[in-house]
């Protein structure tokens, strides 16, 4: 079980998404104890908009790194961050405390540049895979075998989930999520096919019986008693 953080999220959707180092660092810990065994989490800047500037993102690192040693960290490359792919790759290039491992989306332009970036920079890759059409560039692509796990992420449900993964190269890691209120389909899915899931507040608010969730640990802890009884 992953635990995705913050991503887009503002406090207007729910009032705790954590925004600040410490605030991605308590968060951390909490989902570290519900069971995560790794963190997503997109860095802000001092107004709270996302940011991959070389401050923000090592002060998140490290005052996660500080807070949970030894628990993986890892950010998003995505281009609602910064549109400009030569300026993402950049930016994972101007890290001096980079993240355990990066997403990189196949659905968006450049991702072979920031891919690069990343791998030359020792940084782990997660391929993001939200179409077959994604499944299929990788697959034919030199990073296929390279990244440390795809993910299969689908805002449609588990057939979606299921014609995605279907494509990915015998070997390559997998790890499923979904979105708002197909989340848990698909993430009992994934478990269910032996796969890595996650889930946090980037990804969903609410809880399987409908009820908004307090917090990402709120989040994490449910969803690993939900994939031992996805019923």
């Amino acid at each position: 079980m992953k635990a995705c953080l913050n991503g887009g999220r503002t406090r207007e959707e729910h009032a705790v998404v954590p925004l600040t180092a410490a605030e991605l660092a308590a968060d951390a810990v909490a989902a570290r104890r519900a069971g995560a065994f790794a963190v997503h989490v997109h860095p802000r800047d001092a107004a709270g908009i996302e940011t991959l500037d070389a401050a923000a993102c090592d002060a998140a690192v490290a005052a996660i790194r500080a807070a949970v040693p030894g628990l993986p960290v890892g950010l998003s490359t995505a281009e609602g961050i910064d549109h400009d792919p030569f300026a993402r790759a950049a930016a994972v290039r101007a890290w001096r405390t980079p993240p355990d491992f990066v997403s990189v989306n196949l659905g968006e332009l450049g991702w072979g540049g920031i891919m690069r970036a990343a791998v030359h920079a020792g940084i782990s890759v997660e391929a993001g895979l939200a179409s077959r059409r994604d499944a299929e560039e990788f697959a034919g692509s030199p990073f296929a075998h390279r990244v440390v796990r795809v993910l299969v992420e689908v805002d449609g449900g588990v057939d979606d989930a299921h014609a995605v993964a279907e494509l990915v190269p015998t070997g390559v890691p997998q790890l499923w999520h979904g979105y708002g209120e197909r989340t848990w389909e698909v993430l009992a899915a994934g478990a269910a096919a032996g796969h890595d899931v996650r889930v946090g507040i980037e990804d969903v608010l609410t809880l399987p019986d409908g009820r908004t969730a307090a917090n990402n640990a709120e989040l994490v802890a449910t969803a690993v008693a939900f994939i031992g009884h996805p019923a």
